[in-house]
């Protein structure tokens, strides 16, 4: 089960950060990603059908110069500032320091968990519609959705325990031959309409009859396309897929030109190709399909292009675009779940959040498909009422990229970068704000989600105050000259922790001669002072580097960190192992109450240090024999 939990190293993040071996042009991992973005074809025109009726072509084209106007020019900045797949939730976490910027990210976690999530459920009972109304499908499915949505979600969970390996050449087949399916149909689909021009006549005619003069239907479509946000997943996917785009040779880790140019591309080709068919396929099913086959329970629900499919195509071809269909959405929640995996290891275990348990695949994969079973059971495996929750953990990313890439540019002094992209997230954050007031179920899961987040973090953060974290230490040469010279010379190493406050001879003078008076250090017995010097508090593990300096007479070992004492039972430990001489180390009382100490240490890494540090030595090292002694005084 914890197969997988190989990487402790502060420097690489999640279970998928390591060096990526192989890459593949942009186009191949285009339909990776496509795997989300593109199956939304399968549900998108009937949902779109169903929220804006007549309107939905119109409304359809307002989602579409939004997508290519707004998301993609937000989308491909993230691609230049987050080369490495990080996406736009690393950028607001190195924007936003400190405990806000932690915090701002495990509600941006929260919503990315809805989108996620509901991606695996949404598609999978898509599937299950689509299965389940298959005319050669055995009629006692029909009704047992439910039943067969959890099959789908249990078989994937199944793949990623057994473990999912490189996908791409499946993503890319599945894909091609999808839209080459959609594209027969909407062909077909269009000739039937240019045969019959009443269809357009009557759909025109029905349209003016509700809404009045097109200035209103435009009105009233900018009101409605909201609900159609469905239609703007799969770029944050995009992004996450970078590593996997083949840079060019000349590329570098810091400048990595060719591999953002491809990201680029594949971003750009995606949304262009969506946008065609978003228009094309909300057109002709809104002139084809009778809105009450949309309604629950219709033919059309949930599979308004399979259903025009059976109509003019025939139950052989239709059959074919069924299993398609079914097969990509399948794979749509795969690419869902490895998403979440790569995402809850990239943070959680790093920010000191969750147990070490969760940088390992295969318990996540447990987790995962238990919460999807309880979000389908609860929505009964219905395709709309999750699409609420859909669009809003969907929107809510997007408003996160847009205000991220908004204070880069910003910050870059970027006046009018910054302007326009101001403007985009003002009209992303209408969007999130219209959909979540309309469709709450989003924000409802999101909260669950968030609140689920957030409690565990605080559980985990208090259980795990004890434990080292440092995931590596490293002594440069003058350090480690300092405690070699006193261990071979003395065969003890005595240590003295000094607060950074002041770094006159004065300073150390009066430690020096406190110390050696209150804790019977002997007059001849060599020191060395140990500094901690802060850095934000809110960071959890880290990688050490102490520096060994001279200052007036003195040896000091310096090291910057977020948290005073584990960072000295670690460094502690360190100069044991390399030295072979047990350290000890000496303290002063910390002034204060021992409570408000307490919550000091839990937030910004101070407190009672010398106590602490031994309590963290007690449960590091169990032989006593072997643990650095702590004198406080």
């Amino acid at each position: 089960m914890l197969l997988g939990l190989v990487d402790q190293s502060g420097v690489h993040v999640g279970p998928y950060a390591k060096t990526v071996e192989k890459t593949h042009p942009w186009w191949r991992v285009m339909c990776l990603t496509g795997v989300d973005y593109f199956s939304t074809l399968g549900y998108q025109p009937a949902i779109a059908a169903l929220a804006a009726g007549l309107l939905s072509p119109i409304a359809t084209v307002v989602l579409v110069v939004l997508t290519l106007a707004g998301v993609l020019p937000v989308y491909r900045r993230v691609a230049e500032e987050s080369s490495h797949g990080s996406g736009s939730i690393h950028m607001l976490e190195r924007l936003l320091p400190w405990w806000s910027g932690k915090l701002f990210v495990l509600v941006l976690l929260g919503f990315a968990a809805t989108d996620f999530i509901i991606t695996i459920t949404l598609s999978a009972a898509d599937a299950a519609a689509h299965a389940v109304e298959n005319p050669f499908v055995p009629s006692w499915l029909h009704g047992n959705e439910l039943l067969v949505t959890l099959v789908l979600v249990a078989l994937l969970g199944v793949v990623f325990l057994r473990g999912f390996k490189e996908a791409i050449g499946i993503a890319v087949v599945l894909v091609v031959t999808y839209l080459a399916l959609n594209l027969i149909v909407v062909i077909v689909a269009a000739a039937h309409v240019a045969g019959h021009m009443a269809v357009i006549t009557d759909w025109w005619g029905a349209l003016t009859a509700q809404h009045g003069n097109p200035l209103i239907m435009v009105g009233i479509a900018l009101l409605v396309f909201p609900k159609l946000a469905l239609g703007l997943s799969g770029f944050e996917t995009g992004v996450a897929m970078m590593p996997q785009v083949t840079g060019r040779p000349d590329d570098t880790e810091e400048n990595p030109a060719g591999r953002i140019h491809g990201t680029k591309r594949l971003l750009t080709t995606a949304a262009i190709i969506m946008s065609c068919f978003l228009i094309a396929t909300s057109t002709v099913t809104t002139l084809l399909i009778p809105q009450k086959a949309f309604q629950a329970g219709g033919p059309a629900n949930g599979r308004a292009l399979a259903y025009l499919a059976h109509e003019y195509l025939g139950p052989a071809f239709g059959t074919v675009y069924d299993i398609s269909t079914i097969c990509i959405l399948w794979f749509a929640g795969a690419s869902a779940m490895a998403g979440l995996l790569n995402l809850v290891p990239r943070y959680l275990p790093r920010y000191g959040m969750a147990p070490q348990w969760t940088r390992a695949v295969r318990p996540l994969v447990l987790v995962f498909t238990g919460i999807a079973f309880l979000i389908t059971i609860v929505f009964d495996a219905n395709v709309d009422a999750q699409g609420g929750a859909y669009a809003t953990g969907v929107l809510v990313l997007m408003t996160s990229a847009a205000v991220a890439v908004t204070l880069s540019a910003r910050r870059k002094r970027q006046t009018w970068h910054a302007i326009g992209f101001a403007a985009i997230s003002l009209i992303l954050l209408y969007t999130t704000v219209v959909n979540v007031i309309e469709r709450p179920d989003g924000v409802r899961i999101a909260g669950l989600f968030i609140l689920g987040i957030l409690t565990v973090s605080i559980i985990s953060r208090v259980r795990r105050s004890f434990q080292l974290r440092a995931t590596s230490v490293v002594l440069d040469a003058n350090a480690l000259d300092f405690v070699s010279q006193d261990a071979e010379e003395h065969a003890a190493i005595r240590i003295i922790s000094h607060e950074p406050d002041g770094d006159s001879d004065d300073e150390y003078q009066k430690k020096s001669r406190a110390m050696r008076l209150y804790d019977h250090i002997p007059e001849r017995s060599p020191i060395i002072f140990l500094e901690v010097h802060p850095a934000d508090s809110s960071d959890f593990e880290e990688d050490l580097v102490v520096h060994g300096v001279a200052r007036h007479g003195y040896r000091v070992l310096e090291v910057v960190s977020a948290n005073v004492p584990n960072t000295i039972a670690a460094v502690l430990l360190e100069i044991r192992d390399q030295t072979g001489i047990v350290p000890e180390i000496y303290f002063q009382w910390t002034e204060g109450n021992p409570l408000s100490n307490m919550f000091r240490f839990l937030i910004v890494g101070v407190g009672e240090v010398g106590p602490v540090t031994r309590e963290v030595l007690r449960t590091t090292e169990r032989n006593p024999k072997r643990r650095p002694a702590v004198h406080v005084s």
